[in-house]
């Protein structure tokens, strides 16, 4: 069964995504407690899948999202656009002087190695983006007159507020109401709900929110944790996840949500920080689809990798509309993009296709 994307001569945009773009300060080989120096990158769970999409798969993309009118906020703007990634749909907010009122994202992480894992530090209290509320977007012009195929949020921007909230769940309605296929990744964070109302809140939100999901994202612990499904057998404490847990999970989530077309996650074990057995599965139109196993993954930094898997499975549907080729070029965008620094991905649309076709890293000349 197809998931019935939109003409591409119709639509401006390949995809749109919904969601904050912090600084990422990163210590590189080094700890964020005793740092001398930091690179800087950008990034943001649903931009990543934006700027994936467009600097690896060379797809249209944008960003709806809100920055500060200072240097800082200028800063991470000016590295959007080093991506690719449009950004006509940013709000800028006034600067009060001091950032009492509104401030730009900070996201302090080290990438952690070997028996050590990685450790982020974010700062973004009062955010612009955190501030972004229904009615600041005109998603009927968006969706409507200029016409996206797809839309991506996720449920870190959904917990950053309760205006957060109340926009992404205008936005996926907005987008169904246009025929915009809609992926979300789960993405629970505890951290971010505590202030709104805890798990109580985000079941609340996630669960309406998943009425207009096309493309569902996240896996068992994201499932049971946002949505309230519990499976036999599954102990969320395990490292290591089973195949057939998540497969358990998904069969019991479409018999309530049968709006889901696609549920997909990547499947990590995790040997050392630096180290990790890698691969993916989809769910799709009642049969399940797995990548090829990536075991050994040496990572250099794992932080976006579930991004870059979410922007591989999108152009897998939207460039073949093909599962297994959706979860094979997820997989392996994921797995190229935790060998690299940063947050967003660094490879080569070709790089993805030859590491799926059994690739190795020789040299290339």
């Amino acid at each position: 069964m197809s998931l019935r994307l939109r003409d591409k001569s119709t639509c401006n945009y390949d995809q749109i995504s919904l969601g904050e773009v912090m600084l990422r300060l990163d210590p590189g080989e080094g700890r964020v407690r005793t740092a001398r120096q930091f690179a800087a990158w950008e990034g943001g769970g649903e931009y990543n899948t934006s700027r994936g999409l467009r600097k690896c798969f060379g797809l249209r993309t944008a960003v709806c999202t809100a920055f500060v009118d200072n240097e800082v906020g200028h800063l991470i703007e000016d590295f959007i656009m080093q991506g690719g990634v449009e950004t006509s749909f940013v709000k800028w907010r006034e600067d009060d002087g001091i950032g009492r009122s509104v401030r730009n994202g900070l996201n302090f992480t080290e990438r952690g190695f070997g028996v050590r894992g990685a450790v982020g530090v974010p700062d973004r209290g009062h955010t612009a983006a955190s501030q972004l509320k229904r009615g600041d977007f005109d998603w009927d012009h968006i969706f409507g007159k200029l016409g996206a195929r797809w839309f991506h949020t996720g449920g870190i921007f959904a917990a950053l507020s309760e205006s957060a909230a109340d926009l992404t769940i205008e936005a996926v309605q907005a987008a169904k109401k246009h025929g915009t296929i809609v992926s979300y990744d789960l993405n629970y964070r505890p951290s971010l709900w505590k202030s709104i109302g805890g798990q109580p809140k985000a079941r609340e939100v996630n669960r309406e929110i998943a009425k207009y999901v096309d493309v569902m994202i996240g896996n068992e612990e994201d499932f049971t944790a946002s949505l309230g499904f519990e499976v036999e057998g599954v102990d969320h404490n395990m490292s290591n996840i089973e195949t057939d847990a998540f497969k358990r999970m998904i069969e019991t989530a479409v018999r309530e949500y049968k709006n889901f077309k696609v549920a997909a996650t990547t499947l990590r074990g995790v040997i050392t920080a630096s180290k990790n057995d890698w691969s993916a599965i989809c769910w799709h139109d009642g049969q399940f689809y797995e990548s090829r196993k990536y075991p050994g993954l040496d990572i250099l930094d794992r932080v976006g990798g579930g991004d870059s898997f979410a922007s591989g499975l999108a152009f897998g549907f939207l460039e073949h509309d093909d599962p297994q080729l959706a979860v094979d070029y997820g997989a392996a965008h994921g797995a190229l993009a935790s060998t690299t620094p940063g947050d967003t991905s660094m490879v080569t649309r070709q790089e993805v296709e030859k590491l799926m076709k059994g690739g190795n890293a020789r040299v290339v000349r």
